[in-house]
């Protein structure tokens, strides 16, 4: 009887998820569709991976739910700062941000940046969304942004980029990752303002990622730099994002 390896183990979900007739047809379709998040190497890898492939067979196109002005929460529920920012991150704040930029390259055939008035005059659109955090608190606000998917076509992401790798300034260098798919999403933001008004510091100014159908550590703050790849496993130790190395799942879908 052959052995059954870790990889092995850790697609058995995938079956009952495509109807496959073992573990054999699970992993080609794991491996033909990326239905193997970056972190399934970890201990909590077998549950993330079969919640990975539901949503990505089942929900792929799904809408995070979207409130009525009335349920906003008033006022946000707003995290702490985490560790001080660095001194470049308050002279462009002194500026009132002018000389910030977005900064897109990778597996792009236009590598460029936007400054924040460039972002500002894009099509915005606005979604009234609840954030929840892993450590219990949520709240519910209006955020409005560029999607995602505009500022990748106007950077000629490539046919065969899977991920979008995204940092901040914060010191500590957490950055994360989304899958195309969700990058691509249409409610997946770079969004600059909460509540008709644009971010402060504490809510991540001036640019926020903006992930609603994933938990509140995917909506990174401050961010200024998106990479375009089609190998995850290039980046950091691996693992999709800094968050497997503290505890958190890659894949953060509710």
């Amino acid at each position: 009887m052959k052995p059954i390896t870790r990889r092995r183990f850790l697609t058995t979900g995938i079956v009952t998820v495509a109807g496959a007739a073992g573990l054999y047809g699970a992993e080609r379709i794991a491996n033909r569709y990326g239905l193997i998040p970056p972190d399934a190497a970890t201990w909590y890898g077998p549950g993330e991976t079969l919640d990975y492939d539901v949503q990505r067979i089942f929900g792929r196109n799904a809408l995070a739910r979207e409130f009525s002005p009335s349920q906003i929460t008033h006022p946000p529920f707003r995290n702490e700062l985490g560790p001080p920012l660095p001194a470049a991150y308050h002279q462009f704040q002194q500026n009132g941000f002018r000389d910030w930029r977005l900064k897109i390259d990778g597996l792009v055939s236009n590598p460029t940046s936007f400054s924040l008035s460039e972002i500002h005059s894009m099509p915005a659109c606005s979604q009234i969304t609840m954030i929840s955090c892993e450590e219990g608190w949520s709240y519910i606000g209006e955020w409005t942004g560029v999607p995602l998917s505009h500022l990748l076509d106007l950077a000629g992401a490539k046919p065969n980029a899977t991920y979008v790798v995204y940092r901040s300034i914060q010191p500590d260098d957490w950055w994360d990752s989304l899958d195309i798919f969700e990058a691509r999403h249409p409610q997946t933001l770079i969004a600059y303002a909460m509540n008709g008004k644009d971010l402060t510091m504490r809510t991540g100014a001036p640019l926020r990622m903006r992930v609603p159908r994933q938990l509140g550590y995917k909506s990174i703050k401050f961010i200024n730099h998106i990479t375009v790849t089609d190998d995850i496993k290039r980046f950091g130790d691996g693992m999709g994002s800094s968050g497997p190395a503290g505890g958190y799942a890659w894949f953060a879908g509710e």
